[in-house]
């Protein structure tokens, strides 16, 4: 009987401590980054039927790029990945649309400036072996694996060109980074000189990296305050995001992924803006690869709504009963829970009294109810001492509901990591 011994070292530009020596059969496909799609409606009725010119010295109204969609054009859109590693595939989503969508051509790349990708570093995507798909309505497609070497929290490109007309977009309007727009097929180019700019993602669901059996992810699921929303554009400012650099930070937590699935207006109990998170929950959280985590921050948009629609109003216990529903569908997936508690929003438009007891009381519940694994206080971290409805002045951009850059931060660091490294308790049903 013959032995042989193989010693292979794997050097690679690694920042978090850990070396990815593992066996291939001992990898798995965690995602690195996510956003949650929705159907773009566009914002300007339909053309009409002959085409009127405008009056004299009128100035025509602009159309925003990809509001109609896109024909013959390149959308190159920026993503910062969470964890890193050496191979990587990229998921595509024709989640509302109702017509096929073909893309000629994708590619993957780490940014560069602006639109520039960095020399080297471009890689043809392919599905099933072919340079470009076709997303029929509803579907999902992975694209086949392609090496490149990714640090954690890099900078990606990713660039998709359609070459006939898409229809309206699946998009996620709340990119906070720039897409630049380009006639033609220019996915592999060094640049995008001169593109037009918009900053949405379209038809790009997430990017999954491979990585060693102890690599894990987290989904954040929310609304606005989980996208987002007002803090300062290419910064990397949601919560998410700067959790995942916390998290990127720490030998004990460096594996740990962040997909961040918030929907700017998206409820807990029906649809709006996305639909609503009962409804999305399968596509946007229980399907995403390596999932071991969800922290669940949502239930604002149902409170506020029923100020403008009082037929949708909503109660302490209906909310509290559809928590139980996520909690309980995640957990038969083997995921852990944490409930995060809603923040401050007196002074927001659509604040009311009994809305904020509603609130006190879901908060109440999500502290003390015993349902969720682990709870975020993202209120206490949030609040004005001063008066405890509303949110602190230093951490308000002028809406009294969404944080601002230094609001978001107070959330990252309000999150305990010791959550995703302790050993899960046993679970019952609340």
């Amino acid at each position: 009987m013959r032995f042989v011994w193989a010693i292979v070292l794997v050097v690679g530009p690694f920042t978090s401590g850990h070396l990815w020596a593992q066996a291939r059969g001992e990898d798995h496909w965690v995602v690195t980054w996510a956003t949650a799609e929705l159907l773009s409606r566009s914002v300007l009725p339909p053309p009409p039927a002959q085409p009127v010119a405008p009056a004299e010295g009128a100035n025509p109204r602009p159309v925003p790029v990809g509001s109609r969609g896109f024909q013959d054009q390149t959308v190159r859109m920026m993503v910062r990945a969470s964890i890193g590693g050496r191979r990587l595939r990229v998921k595509l989503e024709n989640a509302f649309g109702n017509a096929p969508v073909e893309i000629g051509a994708a590619h993957i790349a780490l940014r560069g400036k602006d639109s520039a990708i960095v020399e080297g570093s471009d890689r043809a995507l392919a599905f099933d072996g072919k340079p470009g798909c076709t997303l029929e309505p509803g579907v999902v497609l992975v694209s086949d694996p392609v090496d490149l070497a990714v640090n954690p929290l890099a900078n990606l490109a990713v660039s998709l060109y359609f070459p006939g007309e898409t229809g309206l977009p699946t998009s996620h309007a709340t990119g906070l980074h720039d897409t630049y727009v380009k006639a033609g097929d220019t996915t592999a180019a060094g640049d995008m000189a001169d593109a037009a700019v918009t900053h949405s993602y379209y038809w790009l669901a997430a990017i999954d990296v491979e990585a060693p059996a102890a690599a894990g992810a987290i989904v954040a699921f929310g609304d606005s305050i989980t996208d987002g929303a007002r803090s300062t554009n290419e910064s990397d400012h949601s919560w998410p995001a700067l959790l995942a650099a916390r998290l990127a930070a720490k030998k004990e937590t460096a594996l740990i992924g962040v997909a961040n699935e918030g929907i700017g207006g998206n409820r807990v109990l029906r649809d709006g803006t996305g639909a609503s998170s009962l409804a999305r929950l399968d596509r946007d959280v229980l399907s995403q690869s390596g999932v071991k985590w969800l922290m669940v921050l949502e239930g604002i948009n149902d409170i506020g709504h029923a100020s403008t629609t009082p037929g949708e109003n909503v109660t302490a216990e209906e909310l509290i009963e559809a928590h139980r529903q996520i909690i309980d569908q995640a957990h038969a997936h083997g995921i852990q829970v944490i409930g995060c508690t809603l923040t401050p929003y007196e002074g927001a438009g659509y604040q009311r009294e009994n809305g904020e007891a509603t609130r006190e009381a879901l908060n109440q519940w999500i502290r003390t109810g015993g349902a969720y694994d682990a709870v975020v206080d993202f209120e206490a971290a949030a609040r004005d001492p001063q008066n405890p409805k509303r949110i602190r002045p230093d951490f308000d951009p002028g809406d009294h509901l969404h944080p601002n850059d230094a609001g978001y931060q107070a959330m990252a660091d309000a999150v305990d990591l010791s959550i995703f490294v302790a050993k899960p308790k046993a679970r019952t049903r609340h």
